[in-house]
């Protein structure tokens, strides 16, 4: 295989990846996955959580098909899928963990329209501490806030955290 081709289907994997992460946010981690995912849903006492396991799951694909491509013999198309899964990995622990968690200290402002719309579309879905109820499952891809905002009226509210202070 071409690196040309290869590298497209590399990009092709991390576009795909972004409806695999929403299909399993919503259908796993807020379903029977809710064992680890409620965690992240609640103020992190220490450096890590429950829901840390999650990054450990979804790379064994990655590294599965990354040894497979290279060791195994499956070809050079699992080297470049598994690569765009440890890619797409890449990119949401960069902006979920560090540009929206702050896991790490840093000083990023969200100032373009589309970091604008999707940091608020994640502190969205994080302002209900629920399994249910919750809006915006993607991470990559956001409904606009205004969507978001509604959607949430019109569910209630429920789940919604109480807000902080006195």
């Amino acid at each position: 295989m071409s690196w040309y081709l290869g590298f497209l289907l590399l990009l092709a994997t991390v576009l795909a990846m972004e409806g695999v992460a929403y299909a399993a946010h919503r259908w796993v981690m807020h379903g029977p996955g809710w064992f680890l995912h409620a965690s992240h849903h609640r103020p992190r006492p220490g450096r890590f959580e429950a829901n840390d396991l999650y990054a450990v799951i979804f790379a064994l694909p990655s590294i599965l098909l990354i040894h497979g491509g290279v060791n195994l013999g499956w070809g050079a198309w699992a080297v470049w899928v598994g690569a765009g899964i440890a890619a797409y990995g890449a990119i949401y622990f960069g902006f979920h963990d560090v540009i929206v968690h702050k896991r790490i200290a840093h000083r990023y402002v969200a100032r373009s329209p589309y970091m604008k719309r999707i940091v608020q579309a994640h502190r969205l879905h994080h302002a209900v501490e629920t399994k249910a109820g919750t809006v915006s499952f993607g991470f990559l891809w956001a409904p606009p806030a205004e969507e978001l905002k509604a959607e949430l009226a019109r569910r209630g509210r429920e789940g919604v955290r109480a807000p902080a202070g006195p």
